[in-house]
């Protein structure tokens, strides 16, 4: 059934999805227009917002493409290469490759979201060399796994509420994180998604008639030819004792901040991590680069969509517009239902802004007391905002750029997959943030 409700999807995504530039475009003109004819907003004063905030995300935007980059060139480092290759190796045909990456995905996820959509794509890349599985279901399977970031380790909602001094510690206090990453339903949410998300994608598994092939050897894993030094320039280049010399001090900074300092995980750290072990690992400067010069090619939609969605997301909360649809979406909630009419809001917001903490940002205000007036408990509100987050990150391309970047592929080409696991796992979410 899976199977063949997969197929009208992805012809209708393929057909009607526009690239993500042109989906950022469309979602400046909406944003832009609902805060005038909604807000009563003039044209002039929506321009001032969009054109201030364009560029707040810039910091952000080069985290973003040091996760593609710095993730591309430690999976192309020899002995990372190898790994993969031995864990690709345990698929078993194509169903088994499908199962595999969506398992990595959702595991690496769950850890950190940033690790998360460097090792899956990287991951199905590996596969599809060793094994003739659809590419393009390989892909969206390895994007899948991201669904559990916000209900895992680096989710950006619950860490907020957790930490001394948030910006609602006044109307909340501290809520830890045995009350929303451990607590009871939100466990529950996520080994109910590492079950059916693998199991959903893998009967979504087209027959060879119907499927997509990549050529192994446009997928760059060609051997790098032995280098002949001839110039003093060239030694350096190729030398291991320079690269050694700053990556290891890198990696050794990193156990101190971790083990002696009890650093925590974020992108800023992921990066680095990234960035030093692919250091050491490559061996030579010259290694590193052509690794560098082969992953900035995916980077290009990250470089120029980033900031549009940053004005977007400007006009959604200067105008009032993103509380405005909150507000609606909870107006008829009651004690029972609240916390599902937040996730839908939360996943309808995110369409509009994309970012775990921009969004509990915006909805704080109206959800903490739509949440006391009504008695209910405030960590499954607060999960209930980030799980919509990420659940229609499955439908919103922007995160997916790192992803299509290293894979080589559309929006579109994955995307119907995806819209086949956004009702599956909506309906999952919904379950859990309602009834356990």
């Amino acid at each position: 059934m899976l199977k063949a409700l997969s197929r009208p999807a992805v012809k209708l995504v393929e057909r009607y999805l526009p690239d993500p530039y042109i989906f950022v475009l469309l979602l400046t003109i909406i944003a832009a227009v609902a805060a005038i004819a909604v807000e009563r907003q003039t044209p002039l004063a929506v321009m001032r917002m969009w054109g201030d905030g364009f560029w707040n995300l810039l910091t952000f935007s080069m985290q973003m493409l040091l996760v593609l980059v710095t993730g591309y060139m430690l999976a192309s480092s020899p002995p990372v290469k190898r790994l993969l290759q031995r864990l690709a190796a345990l698929a078993k045909g194509p169903g088994g490759a499908i199962l595999l990456v969506t398992y990595v995905s959702l595991a690496a996820s769950w850890i950190n979201w940033g690790f998360g959509l460097v090792v899956g794509a990287l991951f199905a890349k590996e596969l599809a060399r060793l094994v003739r599985v659809d590419y393009r279901l390989l892909v969206a399977s390895a994007y899948s796994g991201f669904i559990v970031w916000h209900g895992g380790l680096a989710g950006s909602v619950p860490l907020t509420v957790a930490t001394d001094g948030h910006f609602s510690a006044d109307q909340i206090g501290v809520i830890g994180t045995g009350s929303t990453i451990f607590a009871f339903f939100n466990l529950a949410i996520v080994v109910m998604l590492f079950i059916a998300v693998p199991l959903v994608n893998r009967m979504m598994l087209p027959d060879e008639k119907d499927s997509v092939f990549v050529d192994p050897k446009l997928l760059g894993d060609d051997e790098e030819p032995r280098v002949r030094i001839t110039r003093p320039a060239e030694r350096m280049e190729n030398s291991v004792v320079l690269a050694w010399l700053v990556g290891i001090p890198g990696l050794i900074f990193l156990v101190d901040h971790f083990f002696l300092r009890g650093g925590g995980l974020n992108l800023n750290v992921v990066n680095f991590l990234f960035l030093f072990l692919a250091i050491v690992l490559h061996r030579t400067p010259r290694s590193l680069l052509e690794s560098l010069h082969e992953a900035i090619k995916g980077g290009a939609g990250i470089v120029i969509q980033f900031p549009f969605y940053a004005g977007i997301m400007a006009i959604m909360v200067q105008s009032g517009l993103a509380a405005s649809m909150s507000e609606a979406l909870v107006s008829f909630a009651t004690e029972t239902t609240l916390p599902f009419w937040t996730f839908i809001s939360a996943g309808i917001v995110n369409l509009f802004v994309p970012s775990g903490g921009g969004q509990w940002a915006v909805q704080a205000p109206v959800m903490i007391p739509a949440a006391q007036a009504l008695g209910v408990d405030i960590p499954r509100m607060a999960m209930a905002v980030a799980w919509g987050d990420a659940w229609t990150n499955l439908l919103q391309p922007f995160w997916a750029l790192p992803v299509l970047g290293i894979a080589g592929l559309k929006a579109k080409d994955i995307m119907g997959f995806c819209l086949i696991q956004l009702l599956i796992t909506g309906v999952l979410i919904s379950i859990g943030l309602t009834w356990f």
